[in-house]
């Protein structure tokens, strides 16, 4: 699409010398600004025009930069709006990401970042478009409720530059959302560095991360860029993040605050620019409680948290995973797409899948590989619906109630785990592929709880 019109920007700040330093800057990129110096005069140029930008302070005469972000998140939602604090005022900054800011500038102004913002901001308005982004098909797999709200959640969530804090059980599919919010961010057109904390050796960590000089340790024979470099004007995608060791958690905080990182064997800090989005499975808050987990990172990366929902919670799913996970084992191998019986459908739909999406990936591929025809049976996949010593799924006619009956199922389940874990309630949860939280609710919901 051919830009036709020069992209207009709105500028709020009650500081003259700032008020000029943006516009000026924004007239050199060929970006039109209106300005206003209090709260009352930027709603008036909200209700006369259209912007493609905004740049708000937190501080006015007549009330506060997050009355703005409100504002325009409710009443143009296609605006993207970025936040001017004071320096070191992170929870400012945190404050106005929550509200609906897609990112922040510190005073004083970085005119390299300030371009950067103002670009990544003009890429996500659709009326300006110097970027095509292609959204590609939709990797996330589904038509159930939850999965639907998720790819709400996500398409809004794309356009923002707040670090994201993605939570899940293993196996249910958080890179996926990572990658997908990238794909369909402003970002798309830079790298998607996707990094496992808990693969990475503790004394290479800081080399990893930030890279290095050569000559900076042993082995350093050349430069290196590190992560954070290789991620720069992209997403960098810290997968179990609750495994790294305290020690680094400090430099990675500092470098997310500072957008800048040090490599090993110079003084010389690098500016970086990424859009940091962090998972695990296990529940940060309790890491943070039990002291594993510093409680300022915590905050840092959990500015906005999205929850990937558990296969079980959208079990009229199963069918279409699984034609897609056997089409794609099919191509792979150059092999007919084998059908699932109708039997075997049920018992699928009826497992509880402790490992999610992964598990049922596993399941198929076993199937597929050790069936002696073209229908995968019931005796192909190796799961039963319930405990019940190995036996086949029971006939509807056995339950009476089926609130009842998964009850039962879970509660068998949840006191086994109890049991093999000596009543360690963090371990038996871990066991069953839970949060903290959500086994604390099922032992409540069940009257398991002391």
């Amino acid at each position: 699409m051919t830009q036709t019109t020069s992209p207009l920007a709105l500028i709020i700040d009650d500081e003259p010398d700032i008020l000029e330093l943006l516009d000026m800057t924004l007239q050199r990129m060929q970006v039109k600004t209106y300005s206003a110096t209090t709260l009352a005069q930027a709603m008036e140029l909200l209700t006369r025009y259209r912007f493609d930008l905004c740049l708000t302070d937190m501080r006015l005469p007549d009330g506060d930069g997050l009355a703005i972000v409100r504002h325009i998140q409710l009443n143009h939602p296609q605006t993207p709006v970025a936040m001017i604090t004071a320096y070191g005022s992170l929870d400012t900054a945190i404050s106005a990401l929550k509200a609906g800011a897609f990112d922040f500038l510190t005073k004083p102004v970085d005119l390299q970042r300030l371009r950067e913002l103002v670009n990544s901001a003009l890429r996500l308005n659709p009326s300006q478009e110097p970027i095509q982004i292609s959204d590609g098909p939709d990797p996330i797999m589904g038509v159930s409720a939850p999965i639907e709200q998720l790819r709400r959640r996500i398409a809004k969530l794309a356009r923002s530059q707040a670090p994201l804090y993605i939570s899940g059980e293993s196996g249910s599919g958080k890179e996926l959302v990572a990658r997908r919010i990238h794909t369909l961010s402003s970002r798309s057109v830079a790298a998607f560095v996707p990094v496992n904390c808990g693969a990475i050796p503790s004394e290479l960590m800081e080399s990893e991360f930030f890279g290095h000089r050569k000559g900076s340790f042993t082995g350093a024979t050349t430069d290196k860029p590190g992560l954070f470099q290789a991620a720069s004007g992209g997403t960098l995608f810290l997968d179990e993040v609750a495994d790294l060791p305290l020690s680094m958690q400090v430099k990675l905080l500092r470098a997310i605050q500072e957008k800048a990182v040090r490599p090993l064997g110079t003084q010389q800090e690098e500016s970086v620019d990424v859009r940091l989005l962090c998972a695990t499975h296990k529940d940060l808050a309790v890491e943070v409680t039990e002291g594993r987990f510093r409680q300022d990172l915590f905050y840092r990366i959990n500015v906005i948290e999205l929850n990937v929902p558990p296969l079980r919670e959208r079990r009229e799913d199963i069918p279409l995973l699984s034609q897609h996970i056997l089409s794609r084992l099919a191509a792979r191998n150059d092999m007919p797409i084998p059908t699932i019986a109708a039997r075997t459908m049920e018992l699928l739909a009826s497992y509880r899948f402790p490992g999610n999406v992964r598990e049922l990936e596993n399941i198929l591929e076993r199937a597929f590989t050790l069936s002696e025809g073209r229908i995968i049976e019931t005796d192909d996949i190796h799961i039963s619906a319930c405990p019940t010593n190995g036996e086949s799924p029971v006939s509807l006619g056995d339950i009476g109630s089926l609130e009842d009956y998964l009850d039962n199922i879970e509660r068998t389940a949840i006191t086994q785990a109890l049991e093999e874990s000596r009543w360690n309630k963090t371990a038996a949860a871990k066991r069953l592929g839970l949060t903290f939280r959500s086994f604390r609710y099922r032992l409540k919901k069940l009257g398991l709880e002391d």
